[in-house]
C-alpha cells in the first residue's frame, strides 16, 4: 500500500516537472514575444511627426514679396514653379506637364490638369499669366524679378497651355522658370502687396499654410496632385520667429528648433561641436582668377598653365577659410549633372610650373624668368588687381602673390576701392584680377568664355559649344557638349577657379530621413524625414 502511494506522488511530481518545462520552454518564448511587440509599439510611438524651423526677421510667407532667404527655402514646400531643379540640377517639371522652345525667343509651356490649389480651386495658365505679371510690377519687390526680365508677353491659349515671349534668346532661359505660381482667383480684386490675404496664401505643393493666432505653421495638403509623393512622415512643420541668430543658436542647444541652414564658418562657436548632425554643400559663390588673355606674356598659354600649377588652392583654402570652403575646378563643379568630377585637376606643382616656363623658352636668371624676343627682354612681372574692401580677398591675393613668388614670377598687388575695381572691370586694363561671381543654377558659361568675358578670351570652337547647347536637350549630347569645352579650357587655363564657399544644414540629432540639401532646395526627400 505505502508502495503503490510513493509511485502515485513520483508520477504526480513527474508530471509538474513536464508541464513547467513545457511553460518555461513556450510561456517564457510568448511573453519574449509580448515584450518585443511592447518594444516595438513604444519605438513608433517616439516617431514624433513634426519638425520646428526658425526664421529671423520674419516678413511675409508669400515667396514673391519676401525678401527673406529662410522664407525662400521653406516657400518651396508650399508653393510651386512651372519647372524645378533637381539633387544634381537638372531640369526637371513640376507644375508644366511638357515645355518646348518654339522660336529663339519663345517658349511654350503645357500645364498639368489635374492640379488644385489646398483651396480646392483648379490651376490654370491665367495663374501664371497672373504671376509672371505681378514679377514684372514695379511695385512688386522681388528676387524673382530677375527670372522675368526678358519676359515681353504671356499669352493664354487655353487653360493649360501659356506661351512665353521674350525680346531676345536667353541661354538656358528653362532655368528661370523656377519661380512659385501664385493663385489669381485667390487675388483676384485684392492689392497683391499689401492684402491680408497674404497672411496664409494658397498653394499647390506638399503643405498648406495655416495661420494660428500668428504663428505659422504648415501642413500636409490633402489636395496635393504628386500622388507617387503624398506619403509623408511629417503631418505639419511649426515656423518658429526670432528676432536674431543668437536666439536661434539658443533654441538649438535647448532642443527647441531642428534645423539651421547657415553660411558662417564659426557656427561651432555658438552651437558647440556635438549633439547634432551636420550636413554641407557648395553654396552660389565662386571666386577666381582671370588672365588678361591680350597681355603679351600672359596670351601664352604655357604661362597660364604654369601659374595654374604654382597656385596652391588647398593652402589658400586652409589657411584662410579654415578648410570650410571647397576647392573650385571649374563653374560647374557643385554637383552639376555636366560635370565629371575629377575632369579638371591642376594641382599644386612648382616642378611643373618650372618645367612649363623651360619648355616654352624661359630662363631663370637674376631672380626671375626671362626671354628674349625682338631684341627685347622679356620678364614675367605682372599686376593683380583685388578689391581689398570684399572680405578675405587680399588675403587671397597675398597668398597668390607668395605662390608665383616662390616659382620666380613677380607680383604686384593693386589694391582698389570698389568704384576703382569696378573700372578696371569695365576696361579690362589689368594683367591678372581676383574676382567672384554669384553663380546662377542654369550650366550657361557665356560670361566665361563667350563675347566680352573678363579673360578677353576668344576661342571660336568654345564659342562654337556655347551656340550649340543652348538648343540641345538630350543628356548624352549636352554632356559631351561640355565635356569638350572643359577640355577647351584644361588646355587654354583663361581662369584660374580657386574655391567656393560652404553652405551648412545643421540638424538635431533627434531629426531622422534622407537629408540631401543642395543650393537649390534644402528638402530633397521630406517624405522620408521625421523626428525621433
Amino acid at each position: 500500500m505505502k508502495s503503490s502511494f510513493l509511485k502515485y506522488i513520483f508520477v504526480i511530481v513527474v508530471i509538474g516537472l513536464v508541464v513547467y518545462s513545457v511553460y518555461l520552454v513556450y510561456g517564457k518564448k510568448d511573453n519574449n514575444a509580448n515584450d518585443y511587440e511592447t518594444v516595438k509599439v513604444s519605438k513608433e510611438e517616439e516617431i514624433i511627426d513634426n519638425i520646428r524651423i526658425p526664421i529671423v526677421k520674419f516678413d511675409t510667407i508669400n515667396p514673391i514679396l519676401s525678401n527673406n532667404a529662410q522664407i525662400q527655402n521653406i516657400s518651396k514646400l508650399v508653393y510651386e514653379p512651372l519647372l524645378t531643379i533637381t539633387e544634381d540640377y537638372k531640369i526637371e517639371l513640376c507644375l508644366a506637364k511638357e515645355w518646348s522652345k518654339v522660336s529663339d525667343a519663345a517658349y511654350v509651356i503645357k500645364l498639368k490638369d489635374n492640379v488644385k490649389w489646398n483651396d480646392g480651386t483648379l490651376f490654370t495658365a491665367k495663374d501664371v499669366q497672373f504671376t509672371i505679371d505681378r514679377l514684372k510690377d514695379s511695385n512688386v519687390k522681388s528676387i524673382y524679378t530677375n527670372n522675368v526680365e526678358n519676359i515681353i508677353g504671356v499669352e493664354v491659349i487655353d487653360n493649360t497651355t501659356v506661351r512665353i515671349n521674350l525680346d531676345r534668346e536667353v541661354p538656358f532661359f528653362e532655368y528661370n522658370l523656377i519661380f512659385p505660381i501664385m493663385s489669381y482667383k485667390y487675388y483676384e480684386n485684392e492689392d497683391f502687396v499689401a492684402t491680408s490675404k497674404n497672411i496664409n496664401p494658397v498653394g499647390t505643393g506638399k503643405f498648406k499654410v495655416v495661420n494660428d493666432n500668428g504663428n505659422v505653421i504648415l501642413k500636409l495638403n490633402e489636395n496635393w496632385w504628386n500622388i507617387e509623393e503624398k506619403d509623408c512622415k511629417l503631418n505639419q512643420i511649426k515656423i518658429i520667429k526670432y528676432g536674431n541668430m543668437g536666439e536661434v543658436y539658443k533654441a538649438f542647444k535647448i532642443g527647441n528648433i531642428d534645423i539651421i541652414n547657415t553660411d558662417s564658418l564659426d557656427i561651432q562657436n555658438y552651437i558647440g561641436t556635438i549633439g547634432y548632425n551636420l550636413k554641407t554643400y557648395k553654396g552660389r559663390e565662386l571666386d577666381y582668377l582671370a588672365f588678361n588673355c591680350n597681355n603679351e606674356e600672359l596670351s601664352n598659354k604655357e604661362i597660364r598653365q604654369a601659374i595654374s600649377y604654382a597656385i596652391d588652392k588647398q593652402n589658400i583654402v586652409s589657411a584662410i577659410y579654415w578648410d570650410k570652403y571647397y576647392i573650385a575646378n571649374f563653374p560647374l563643379d557643385y554637383g552639376s549633372y555636366l560635370y565629371e568630377d575629377g575632369k579638371v585637376i591642376y594641382e599644386y606643382n612648382i616642378d611643373k610650373a618650372k618645367s612649363l616656363l623651360i619648355e616654352n623658352g624661359w630662363e631663370f636668371k637674376n631672380k626671375t624668368w626671362q626671354k628674349t624676343k625682338d631684341y627685347r627682354t622679356l620678364k614675367l612681372s605682372f599686376n593683380l588687381v583685388v578689391n581689398f574692401t570684399s572680405g578675405k580677398r587680399l588675403e587671397v591675393a597675398e597668398n597668390i602673390k607668395n605662390s608665383l613668388e616662390i616659382l620666380g614670377i613677380k607680383v604686384n598687388i593693386i589694391k582698389a576701392n570698389d568704384v576703382t575695381y569696378k573700372k578696371y572691370l569695365e576696361n579690362k586694363n589689368y594683367d591678372m584680377i581676383l574676382t567672384g561671381k554669384y553663380t546662377a543654377l542654369s550650366p550657361n558659361l557665356s560670361s566665361y568664355f563667350g563675347e566680352e568675358n573678363l579673360a578677353n578670351y576668344n576661342n571660336e570652337t568654345a564659342k562654337q559649344i556655347l551656340n550649340d547647347v543652348k538648343n540641345i536637350r538630350e543628356e548624352k549630347i549636352l554632356k559631351e557638349k561640355y565635356n569638350n569645352l572643359i577640355d577647351i579650357y584644361k588646355e587654354d587655363m583663361p581662369y584660374v577657379y580657386l574655391y567656393w564657399n560652404r553652405s551648412s544644414l545643421i540638424c538635431s540629432s533627434e531629426l531622422m530621413g534622407d537629408i540631401k540639401p543642395n543650393r537649390y532646395n534644402l528638402f530633397y526627400k521630406i517624405n522620408t524625414w521625421y523626428r525621433q
